[in-house]
């Protein structure tokens, strides 16, 4: 990473006698980072270069940073010198429970989503309302060498029919990642899929029929109720804490007073909360949906997108009887185009293969063997590492960036994982309207709307992605969009 050079100001530190020089240069590098010249995850310059920059000696520059660090603004990286350290905001609450539904409904999405997946696909737009990563996240021309390596020398991939429950080194590769998360999942109980999505619709055939009731978080990822509208089921939407995920009180009383056939949730990192369930609560969430003879739809996509020093658990680890089907795909940590995800639905194994060859019969197997490759020598935990670092700089410095602009009153999520922040308007805030001011502004959003089968709900809640690079052009947007919702105050 380029190290950022700090030009020394006009006044030197050495002629203010009334402090000492190293609380004059950590109150200048303060500043600097509070005003957002150097941000999140920046670098800042060696001790040595520091030295140099303002005339000051190695002992100094080392004191001035130890103060920084105990103040929480730089983090020191073993062999790699000092960072800014992410920031988050406690100043504003974070976004209110939303009440119980009374009773289960029929999902009437309409074509807003559509609308913003639409937009989403245009470069012109700012992708906020946009689910999909960044390109540069990336490493898309390795892959690219892989993918033609693994076609030259296996050509017939190509022209060869591509029936299969998955690629055996592929959901071995698979399977050894979740033992070390703590999960153990035998390979030949895995079935790899066209993405997340297909492995979640899957799920759902295998064990509803239409008219059936779905308990869901709320909000809820719309993904998951464009799923359920298409299969006729009905939502029964539990209220998730931005913190902790899915109300434990909630879901007892609505399996008490309804006849609920699965529950579909995330556990680590939803979307759109970024809320991140503790294991307490997964195992006593299992207990009780195993007292009730309920499955459980798991869809653990985010979680290898964790900020902290160990992957959370998936609920699975917890599944002793095979209730628990475990989704996931590569869709937000590797490769978004090749479409690969893959489920281990535990006991209903069967029915999912069946369901699969009905569906796609198999995922091509040259996408497959590539990812497999990658997975085995090219280099995959350093580039989670990496790509975890730049998602918790991106969200870090989307908040700071809310928080200048957004006005107050305004609610935000802390998200420990993933790239959303879910962010509440005071209750007069329309950001359906949001979004067609917005979008005159080439700025594209996802209204809240958008996350409930109740007609109206989160009406004044925004779904923030923040999985763009941070810079100039997404602060302006960010203003602009802080700006709109200032007029309709």
């Amino acid at each position: 990473m380029i190290q950022t050079v700090i030009t020394p100001k006009p006044l030197s530190l050495a002629k203010a006698a009334a402090r000492p020089l190293y609380a004059e240069l950590a109150d200048s590098l303060q500043n600097l980072i509070e005003q957002g010249t150097l941000r999140p995850g920046h670098r800042v310059p060696s001790v040595r270069i520091m030295s140099r920059q303002r005339d000051v000696s190695i002992a100094t520059v080392l004191q001035a940073y130890t103060v920084l660090e105990n103040r929480g603004y730089l983090e020191a990286r073993p062999q790699s010198g000092y960072y800014v350290r992410p920031r988050a905001l406690t100043s504003a609450p974070e976004p209110r429970m939303a009440k119980p539904m009374c009773k289960p409904a029929f999902v009437g999405v309409n074509d807003l989503t559509a609308d913003v997946m639409e937009v989403a696909l245009n470069p012109d737009y700012v992708p906020f309302g946009s689910a999909c990563p960044h390109h540069s996240l990336f490493p898309t021309k390795k892959l690219a060498r892989m993918l033609g390596s693994v076609a030259r020398r296996d050509p017939s991939l190509i022209g060869r029919p591509g029936m299969n429950w998955g690629y055996e080194p592929l959901t071995r590769e698979i399977a050894r990642r979740y033992l070390q998360a703590g999960v153990p999942i035998a390979h030949d109980e895995m079935v790899v899929t066209s993405g997340a999505t297909e492995a979640l619709n899957l799920c759902l055939r295998a064990v509803t029929k239409p008219g059936d009731t779905v308990a869901i978080e709320t909000p809820a990822y719309f993904g998951f109720l464009e799923i359920i509208q298409a299969l006729n089921l009905r939502a029964l939407e539990i209220p998730t804490c931005s913190r902790q995920g899915m109300c434990f009180d909630a879901l007892q009383d609505a399996l008490k007073n309804n006849d609920v056939k699965v529950v579909m949730l995330m556990p680590n990192f939803h979307n759109p909360l970024g809320s991140l369930m503790p294991d307490e609560k997964k195992q006593r969430l299992y207990e009780l949906l195993s007292a009730h003879d309920v499955p459980i739809i798991e869809d653990d996509i985010y979680g290898d997108t964790h900020f902290g020093d160990v992957r959370p658990k998936p609920l699975k680890a917890w599944d002793r009887d095979g209730r628990v089907m475990l989704c996931s795909s590569f869709g937000k940590t590797l490769a978004p185009g090749f479409h690969v995800g893959w489920t281990a639905p535990g006991r209903y194994l069967e029915r999912i293969r069946r369901l699969k060859f009905i569906n796609t019969m198999g995922t091509p197997r040259i996408l497959q063997k590539t990812i497999a490759e990658f997975l085995r020598d090219g280099g995959y935990d350093h580039h989670l590492r990496s790509l975890r670092r730049a998602y918790r700089e991106h969200l870090h410095s989307f908040l700071q960036g809310m928080q200048r602009h957004f006005p107050d009153g305004t609610r935000y999520s802390r998200p420990q994982g993933g790239n959303y922040i879910w962010v509440e308007f005071p209750v007069k805030v329309d950001t359906l309207r949001l979004r067609k001011d917005a979008l005159k502004h080439k700025i594209n959003t996802a209204p809240g709307s958008l996350f409930s089968a109740v007609k109206d709900r989160y009406r004044n809640c925004l779904r923030m992605s923040c999985s763009q690079p941070w810079s100039d052009e997404m602060d302006a947007a960010l203003k602009t969009l802080g700006d709109l919702v200032k007029q309709q105050l």
